[in-house]
């Protein structure tokens, strides 16, 4: 490895306490206590002159470090919080003393034992007796500076706010953001809700296939990889549904499961190619069901993790609390843009329409891109409160079965907060033959390399023939709802480690 000057410095710190038998990297760690149970046990007993002193071995990472001649102050942190160390050099000798504000910079992580006691200035601290390096960091945290507490001191603290370094080194910046670990405690919080929802209502959990011999599913360029001794092409997932619905094929009424993605496709502010998502079956269900869980589910979630059902994202004050609006897809066109899909039959007519409109339009794209890109661009960004846009062209949706009074609609509804596509649900197409003739007729309707264009699954048209029951379908992207939660407008804030151009490829979207 190659070390800037600061960098040397520190390793040659470490060559030093070899030479006078100090080990910086010790196998075994003593610690009695984490820093809020002693705080908090410090605290108990707090006033009370009969009762004995809290003694404590305590370890973390050094996360500020402060001199006045032969006192030393330093906060450590670990998992539970922070505490301060009070060195003396009365307590621990001048050997020990010289030591420490020899070797220890901020980041080393250090392991300290002591009585705790509250300082003159109201601090709940550790008065140490004895220490021990475990762990010397050799990159100092980013940006240390110095900053002012409460009591007017001057305190050597690290910060990082860069976002490109953020994303590139997710350990840095956790190791100096208290605001970002928090962001993942969330995060894991709003995983652990949604399986309680569906686990409570007797959903199991599974897990499918990653590697796939036949992609889909959903409209996205799926990941190719190779596997050597069998010879085979195989596909990165790109959804989980075609083997979701194999599985109440088999009698399974009720599953889930929450798991990775992978879309090769664009990256952007809500687009990662690799990804997390929720999806779930139930038999005996439509899409009518599937929108009061969704509702449930969303407003449990965040009540459970955040303690209300009033969130903040990107300037809006947003409401999840159910009932959800419900706005029809063609009824939602013409009241935004005066166009009736019903009225244009062909992609010709609807091309000419949104032309006739002003509107933005890929010639010779076909009807359902039409009127996807109407949806993007113009119905979705208004959908700030919860919405759930429903009745989808059967062009493309083409595992959702057709409503019975109109073939050419299905029953589909995304759902939409924040002016941003949360979730996606069906009622589930359960006729094998009419599923063939979708397949074969988004074969011929999209060119080769087109997303809307998914391969024929033979089969899944094997299992829906043994007997599929009546089903709603649902998925969502779980990192887009962990960005409306904590209002984050990037994925990338909701994701450990977000997807990056190389550096020398040019800046980030």
């Amino acid at each position: 490895m190659e070390f800037s000057e600061l960098e040397q410095q520190r390793v040659d710190k470490i060559h030093q306490m070899r030479e006078v038998g100090i080990e910086p990297y010790p196998t075994r760690v003593e610690r009695t206590h984490t820093t809020s149970e002693a705080r908090g046990l410090f605290e108990a007993i707090e006033g009370d002159e009969d009762a004995a002193p809290i003694k404590a071995t305590l370890t973390g990472r050094m996360r500020s470090l402060r001199t006045m001649g032969k006192i030393c102050f330093s906060h450590i942190e670990d998992a539970t919080g922070t505490v301060q160390l009070f060195l003396r050099i009365n307590d621990i000798g001048d050997e020990a003393f010289k030591q420490f504000k020899e070797f220890f910079n901020i980041g080393d992580y250090i392991q300290a034992t002591g009585e705790m006691f509250r300082t003159r200035t109201g601090e709940v601290s550790l008065r140490v007796s004895s220490y021990k390096m475990l762990a010397k960091s050799i990159l100092p945290l980013p940006a240390a500076k110095n900053v002012e507490n409460e009591d007017g001191e001057v305190v050597q603290h690290a910060t990082l706010s860069d976002p490109e370094v953020r994303y590139r080194q997710r350990y840095a910046d956790l190791a100096v953001n208290a605001d970002v670990r928090e962001l993942f405690r969330v995060r894991a919080g709003v995983v652990q809700s949604l399986r309680d929802f569906l686990n409570q209502r007797d959903f199991l959990e599974v897990e499918t296939p990653i590697l796939q011999p036949i992609y889909g599913g959903a409209a996205a360029r799926p990941f190719i990889t190779h596997h050597n001794q069998l010879h085979q092409d195989l596909y990165l997932r790109i959804s989980f549904e075609l083997y979701l619905k194999r599985l109440l094929v088999g009698g399974l009424d009720r599953v889930y499961e929450i798991g990775r993605d992978f879309r090769n496709e664009g990256v952007s502010f809500k687009h990662n190619p690799e990804f997390t998502q929720l999806e779930f079956y139930m038999a005996y269900a439509d899409y009518n069901t599937i929108m009061e869980m969704t509702e449930q589910m969303v407003s449990e979630v965040a009540q459970k993790t955040l303690g209300t059902q009033i969130i903040q994202f990107d300037g809006h004050e947003i409401d999840l609390t159910p009932p959800w609006n419900r706005v029809e897809l063609r009824q939602g066109l013409i009241d935004a843009v005066g166009i009736d899909i019903n009225e244009h039959e062909t992609a010709e007519s609807l091309e000419a329409a949104m032309t006739a409109k002003g509107i933005k339009v890929k010639p010779g794209s076909p009807r359902g891109k039409l009127i996807d890109a109407m949806m993007g661009d113009i119905l979705e960004p208004s959908f700030i409160q919860p919405t759930f846009l429903y009745n989808y062209p059967r062009d493309i949706s083409p595992l959702a079965k057709s409503k019975p009074e109109d073939p050419q609609t299905v029953e589909r509804f995304e759902g939409f907060i924040g002016g941003m596509e949360l979730c996606n649900a069906f009622t589930e197409l359960n006729d094998p033959l009419d599923q063939e003739s979708r397949f074969l007729e988004l074969g011929r309707t999209y060119e080769d390399g087109d997303d809307e264009k998914n391969p024929m699954d033979k089969d899944y048209l094997r299992a829906m023939s043994y007997g599929m029951p009546p089903c709603g379908g649902f998925g969502i992207g779980v990192d887009r709802l962990v960005m409306l939660l904590t209002n984050r407008r990037s994925i990338r804030e909701v994701i450990l480690f977000p997807h990056l151009r190389d550096r020398d490829r040019g800046s980030e979207e």
